[in-house]
């Protein structure tokens, strides 16, 4: 079977390119072994966003007193919040399924491998191809600590499933995964531990705004044990398990009944014929690319989301497979990687674009920083009782904006107008240009 393009994995990046592709004309098959939608729909960032809303709903319950609303007994139905997210996950994978089929693209289950760049293999099946995209993405990084092997841990997937929620639960790693699961199973009762190795959880956000949601997290009982490196990890007493720990001050442990590994991903750069290519890599072993167009140092062949290495973010990925598609078909495009959002769905939320203070510090950047309440904004003080916020904003020493980082709800749906502003090279005084529906809490931009 003849094809203008075959993509290999039908995440984020492959079933977007793939639309795009088949919507533009292009005749496409896309590979997927497991299910379309990858890991970023079926045990990633939808069903994760879809127990953390439960958990907030429940939150706001808990504390409808203050809003003059009274709900006594609050509780949760956890087997219920596992189903609903079921729900959700096989719903937007039958969307996905329908715009594969109404783009026209022939969707092949299955392990690919790839012979060369012109020919892919899926099980008995030999498939021709004129180009060939990679989109592979990621995997769960388990670190190789001492005695982990004999213990029955969770990834992110198994915390997923959870219906039967633990005493206590010790998270290795204080990553955007891993404040997350924090932020789930503290709203649900569980006594949760972070144990991060660097000084501040939160790695690639701005330590400031960092520091401050540990300080929520902190006042909600979650224990943080930072600047610790796990040592070992052996069975406890009464089925607990036993997390020993290095720090400047010593050596300690924690137990806890279960524990959650979340210390990163590795891209997914093994087991489908790449070594058949020859493509060069980057010394983190991702794909190298042209990052204008998408393509990797062989001609015909491109490469887009988690094996690129730039941003491991479905939306990031999104953007790379359009750009990869626009240059297939000819198009003028680029990809620039300079407002790239990234939200951690905590309550409350953070969400953070372009330059961090620490970034700027690094590279020699005359910057300024401004920050302001988000009390600012007065639709934030009317649906936030007792709580505060930061808008922080960086620019250069001629206010032109290079960075944003929000902590208060809605962060995750404000940061793209910071992203927009980054991207266009616009000044301060450029927010004051535009016209902001009142109230509303991204009015706090105008404050500046």
């Amino acid at each position: 079977m003849d094809f203008q393009l075959a993509i290999i994995g039908g995440g984020p990046a492959g079933y977007s390119a793939a639309e795009a592709a088949g919507k533009a004309g292009l005749s496409v098959v896309l590979f997927e072994k497991n299910a379309l939608g990858g890991v970023c729909l079926n045990e990633g960032c939808i069903p994760t966003k879809t127990l953390l809303y439960s958990a907030k709903v429940f939150d706001g319950a808990r504390n409808a007193s203050k809003y003059a609303v009274k709900a006594d007994n609050v509780s949760f139905d956890l087997a219920k919040i596992v189903s609903r997210r079921q729900k959700v996950v096989r719903k937007l994978v039958l969307g996905i399924k329908n715009k594969m089929s109404e783009s026209g693209v022939t969707v092949v289950t299955g392990e690919a491998y790839i012979q060369d760049k012109n020919t892919i293999k899926c099980g008995d099946e030999v498939y021709k191809c004129e180009k060939l995209m990679l989109c592979t993405g990621s995997k769960t990084f388990v670190p190789p600590v001492k005695g982990l092997e004999k213990i029955d841990f969770w990834t992110h997937r198994e915390a997923l499933d959870c219906k039967e929620l633990p005493e206590s639960l010790v998270i290795i790693g204080g990553g955007v995964i891993g404040m997350e699961f924090a932020s789930y199973f503290c709203s649900l009762g569980v006594k949760v531990t972070v144990v991060e190795m660097t000084s501040e959880i939160l790695g690639g956000i701005d330590k400031e705004i960092a520091s401050l949601l540990r300080a929520e997290y902190t006042k909600k009982g979650i224990n943080f044990m930072l600047d610790a490196k796990v040592t070992e990890i052996c069975n406890g007493e009464s089925g607990k398990v036993t997390v020993k720990y290095q720090t400047a001050d010593g050596e300690g442990c924690v137990e806890s009944a279960k524990l959650l590994v979340s210390a990163g991903r590795h891209a997914c750069t093994e087991g489908y014929g790449l070594e058949n290519l020859s493509l060069e890599f980057t010394p983190q072993h991702r794909i190298m690319v042209d990052t204008k167009t998408m393509m990797t140092s062989i001609d015909g062949v491109y490469a887009c989301g988690d094996i690129t290495g730039f941003s491991m973010l479905a939306h990031t990925a999104v953007r790379e497979a359009e750009v990869a598609v626009s240059h297939i078909c000819g198009k003028d495009d680029n990809m620039s990687y300079k407002a790239i959002p990234g939200v951690v769905y905590t309550n409350p939320e953070v969400a953070s674009v372009g330059m961090t203070e620490e970034m700027a510090k690094a590279v020699g950047f005359d910057y300024k920083v401004m920050k302001l309440p988000m009390a600012y904004a007065g639709r934030f003080v009317a649906e936030n009782e007792g709580v505060n916020g930061i808008c922080k904003v960086i620019t250069t020493s001629n206010d032109t904006i290079i960075g944003a980082h929000i902590l208060g709800n809605p962060a995750s749906e404000l940061i793209v107008i910071a992203g927009m502003m980054i991207e266009r090279g616009k000044k301060l005084e450029d927010f004051k240009k535009f016209v902001f529906p009142h109230p509303t809490v991204g009015e706090i931009f105008r404050e500046f």
